[in-house]
């Protein structure tokens, strides 16, 4: 009986955590659906000195802090943690993210329940129910399907990779917002227009392995484009999600500038492209950035 209840409780652990780092796909399939727009947030403009996801530099006399876009859930080949981006890891005293989902499960489950996003687990039944009806949730939902449906998982994502790196070799790991109120956030955003619920489909799974060789390669055009879909057809979404989060974190980071050390920050590739971009808001504060890969 002990040895069942252990594996009931592994296996709800590990839903508990897919689904909660699945939320973090949501962005991604939510701009997926929102209709395309002529003009498109463009990439920031920057030289590309190596092949491989988009890795860039901030630093000072005593202080180094590394900021890598990453893409969420991932095939099973990790050849992107090599080079500089490698190195620049193992060079960091400690991993910063943008969560961290919390490794005990009542913890957890406890966390998830106050935002209704669960209900009670039971033998047979889903771990989740969305309550609210949240179209946000529905949206992550149907981009981690169509991920799945082409080898992709949370599991080889580039946050999930990092922290079990991390955590290997003893790192320091901390998260810029709570899971928590990563919750709430997800909570507080408008439903998805018309237009777009009717979107997504049979395209979906081979855009987004399309997308994810465009990370692997660092041609972030095509995460600009969905940047740009979402600021036209959802403002709201695109400012909470995006435009505030990246102030918080550029703040953030200006802070840690005046403590010494090396710090590696993985955040959404969305975060690091366009105006509203963490490196815009760090640039506002007179701190400049520069792109290594």
């Amino acid at each position: 009986m002990p040895e069942r209840l252990n594996f009931l409780r592994a296996k709800v652990r590990r839903s508990f955590h897919r689904f909660s780092r699945g939320l973090a796909c949501a962005g991604l399939g939510l701009a997926l659906a929102l209709p395309a727009v002529a003009s498109a947030t463009p990439a920031t403009s920057v030289s590309v000195r190596e092949a491989g996801p988009a890795l860039w530099v901030v630093q000072d006399s005593d202080t180094t802090i590394f900021l890598f876009g990453t893409f969420h859930a991932l095939d099973s080949n990790s050849a992107w943690f090599s080079r500089s981006v490698r190195a620049a890891f193992d060079s960091s005293d400690e991993l910063v993210l943008e969560t961290l989902v919390p490794e005990d499960p009542a913890e957890l489950h406890a966390i998830i329940s106050r935002q209704s996003a669960a209900v009670e687990p039971q033998v047979g039944q889903p771990v989740y129910a969305d309550r609210g009806g949240s179209s946000f949730v529905a949206s992550a939902g149907q981009a981690m399907s169509a991920g799945r449906s082409v080898g992709m998982s949370v599991d080889h994502g580039a946050d999930a990779v990092l922290r079990r790196a991390a955590n290997d070799s003893g790192k320091p790991v901390e998260g810029l917002e709570s899971f928590e109120f990563q919750l709430r956030m997800f909570k507080s955003l408008p439903p998805t227009p018309p237009q777009a619920a009717r979107r997504g489909g049979k395209g979906l799974p081979d855009f987004i392995g399309n997308m994810q060789s465009a990370w692997k390669r660092g041609d972030n055009g095509g995460f600009a484009t969905l940047l740009g879909n979402m600021r036209a057809q959802s403002p709201r979404t695109y400012q909470t999600l995006f435009v505030n989060r990246n102030a918080d974190w550029a703040g953030w980071i200006a802070k840690r500038m005046a403590q010494p050390g090396t710090v590696f920050v993985a955040v959404g590739t969305g975060h690091l492209i366009g105006p509203d971009s963490v490196q815009q808001q760090l640039a506002a504060r007179g701190i400049t950035s520069a792109r290594i890969s």
